[in-house]
């Protein structure tokens, strides 16, 4: 007996010294070397904020303009109520880490009272002079617990120096004014419009600059770093800087999104929008877009505020495509949020709130293909234990490998999430998800890159098991993060058009849907009129429609569409393409190109009888950065098509990054005979498009 114990006694020793052995052994795996350019420390506090806000708010506020002049009266700037608490609430109510707030817009108007120009908040009567709206934003910032950016334009079309060296120096006075003077900042944020007509104190004219060297960034950036060591500087001129635009403010990115790209040469919209695989440079990618169709607050879109499911899209297209999403408030005339604004942006908050819930992968179990050298330390189980620095790997030649999630039983599921350990590099090329349905392997979704944060939406499936393909891999992916989650479905709003004959089409995103609508502009529910196919209409009208699922009986947000005059006795002159009247069909998704060799070239429009016309609108092509968009135009009007009256002249300021609908207004005129003229277009070329045209009646 004495023997065996002895025996026993040493079989244990020798099993416990293997197992220290082999646990050190383990434990001493090397981690992974470093893959291409890595992020900074200041590059992943701002990626790991996910979403933040943008305030729009100048003298363009109470002028109805998307873009100042300069010579706007400064007597205008009176916010009687302007409450940044109510702004930094919201944000902080919605999810959101920090606020950017439009210190200087084009206009050369300053919210703070800066001691370089008399065009700033010291001389509005708001607070007799003694106002500072970035000094209230950054203690509304520091009580909710929110990080503060500053908007500060390149482009001042109010100072007389504007495209001369000594405005270089005013320039970068103010950055440090604010970036001394409001405590740490986490983010500058530098405009790319730059040079164009202004008022540039009194001379009124067009003034041009080389963007690639004019601002001289390099002095300016090392400025910039020596005042906020913490800070991101978004810029897409021409030097790089930390953090890049996505080549649209639709709000969103590409599928395919490398934080990289290369730190000299040109960076067409290609590499803005997908990034460079092979970049030298780490400077991720930021979606800016606002929560109405344009930047400032313009009444007129107090019914366009985009709704849970454009929101929704936002997100997956910007957070979950590995950027972050940057929104924005358009600020109203007595200082505040709109409320339809914050009611969007908690309702976008809850959604995302309650999709991601519950992660159906906590506590399953796991099993990798391959781990790194079999260690503990990179198991399949740190892909899910929450914590975002341990990571599943591989060895350093395995660069294509699965991880299986195993529920342990039936489980339905319509988002899948991954994120990479992007301090080592950003290293996924493809990658593919399965479930295991039935007994048999399912492919529910596939995708390129992945980087800080991925998510993929499916159709709901229920599967036992969920597996992790990764196809393809610059070295050895590294998985800090997986989530799976049952997401609950939101009905999109229908879309609702109106055709040059006059007949309303509605049409749901969801074919199954049933759609209720009504044409007084009352809100419409189950028990308004039931859509079966287009409504033959007539004159000024105002409709409002829903999605309607029987099944839940939940209902979408309201789609709300006014029209002016039905066009259908409308005839384009001059031209024999009859696809000219593609910009007569009600649909601003199909678009026409008007032939010229040069500009300026016309648009001539018979209305058919006499009307009484006080504005019109133009929508521009739809498609992303599609040719033709008109920038600068004048529009006549005739009551016999000889004697023209010009009654509009101008610009559409940053139609190419926001092509949506234009409107313009002039005095009330009668009139049978319309011309549009085109005067140059965003690519300085002959291209002119247009997708829609249409006139504002009184």
């Amino acid at each position: 007996m004495k023997l065996k114990r002895i025996l026993a006694q040493k079989s244990r020793f020798r099993m416990l010294l293997f197992a220290v052995v082999f646990f050190t052994a383990c434990s001493n795996v090397e981690v992974p070397e470093p893959v291409g350019p890595v992020p900074s420390e200041n590059q992943l506090r701002w990626q790991e904020m996910e979403h933040y806000s943008f305030i729009h708010f100048s003298l363009n506020t109470y002028t109805d303009q998307s873009w100042g002049f300069g010579d706007e009266d400064i007597n205008l700037f009176n916010p009687t109520e302007l409450d940044a608490r109510q702004w930094a609430r919201i944000c902080k109510e919605a999810g959101m880490k920090g606020i950017i707030i439009t210190a200087k817009h084009h206009s050369g108007f300053c919210l703070w009272p800066s001691e370089y120009t008399e065009y700033s908040v010291k001389n509005a009567p708001w607070k007799d002079g003694k106002g500072d709206v970035v000094r209230e934003l950054a203690d509304a910032c520091e009580e909710y617990g929110l990080k503060l950016g500053i908007y500060v334009s390149p482009w001042d079309r109010n100072h007389p120096d504007y495209g001369k060296p000594e405005y270089i120096t005013y320039f970068r006075n103010q950055i440090k004014e604010l970036l001394t003077n409001y405590g740490p900042i986490f983010e500058i944020w530098f405009d790319g419009a730059n040079g164009g007509t202004g008022y540039y104190g009194g001379a009124n004219e067009n003034r041009k600059i080389d963007r690639t060297t004019y601002y001289d960034w390099q002095p300016t950036y090392q400025m910039i770093r020596e005042l906020q060591p913490d800070i991101v500087i978004w810029n897409d001129g021409g030097d790089r800087a930390d953090l890049r635009w996505v080549g649209t403010e639709g709000g969103w990115v590409g599928e395919t999104n490398w934080s990289l790209l290369n730190a000299t040469g040109d960076v067409p919209w290609e590499m803005l929008h997908f990034g460079v695989e092979d970049g030298d440079s780490w400077v991720p990618a930021e979606v800016n877009t606002s929560i109405r169709p344009e930047w400032f607050y313009h009444p007129s879109e107090d019914e366009k505020v985009k709704t849970l499911p454009h929101l929704m899209d936002t997100y997956y297209h910007s957070i979950g495509r590995n950027g972050t999403l940057l929104l924005n408030f358009p600020i109203m005339p007595n200082g505040l949020i709109h409320p339809t604004d914050e009611k969007a942006a908690l309702d976008l908050a809850q959604a995302v709130e309650e999709a991601f819930a519950v992660n159906l992968a906590d506590h399953a179990k796991t099993e990798a293909t391959n781990v790194r050298g079999k260690s503990r330390k990179f198991s399949a189980s740190k892909a899910i234990d929450g914590d975002k620095e341990t990571y599943w790997t591989t060895d350093d030649d395995v660069t294509t490998a699965s991880l299986t999630i195993d529920f342990g039983k039936p489980t339905a599921f319509n988002r899948f999430m991954a994120q990479e350990h992007i301090r080592l590099g950003q290293r996924v090329k493809s990658f593919t998800v399965e479930a295991l349905v039935a007994g048999e392997w399912k492919e529910v979704a596939k995708a390129t890159t992945i980087g800080y944060k991925r998510i993929l939406r499916f159709p709901t499936v229920e599967a036992t098991k969920l597996r992790l393909n990764i196809t393809g891999s610059k070295a050895c992916p590294l998985i800090s993060n997986i989530g799976v989650y049952d997401a609950p479905q939101i009905l999109t709003p229908p879309t609702v058009i109106r055709n040059q004959a006059g007949e309303l089409i509605i049409t749901p995103a969801d074919p199954e849907s049933e759609v209720f609508y009504t044409l007084d502009g009352s809100e419409p529910n189950s028990s308004a009129t039931k859509y079966s196919g287009p409504v033959q209409t007539d004159g000024k009208l105002e409709v409002k429609a829903i999605a309607y699922e029987p099944a839940s009986q939940k209902s979408s947000a309201v789609s709300h569409e006014k029209f002016d005059q039905v066009r259908k006795d409308w005839k384009i002159l001059g031209i024999e393409d009859e696809n000219a009247y593609t910009i007569l069909d009600g649909n601003p998704a199909t678009a026409w190109q008007q032939k010229a060799e040069a500009l300026p070239v016309d648009l001539v429009i018979d209305l058919g009888g006499e009307l009484t016309i006080i504005g019109f609108r133009y929508h521009p092509d739809m498609g992303l950065w599609n040719p033709g968009i008109i920038s600068d135009y004048q529009f006549f009007v005739s009551p016999d098509n000889k004697k023209w009256k010009l009654v509009s002249e101008g610009e559409f300021p940053n139609i190419k990054n926001n092509p949506l609908w234009q409107a313009k207004s002039f005095g009330e005129e009668k009139a049978r005979y319309v011309k549009f003229r085109a005067l140059r277009n965003t690519e300085n070329n002959n291209n002119i498009k247009y997708a829609e045209v249409d006139l504002i009646t009184n």
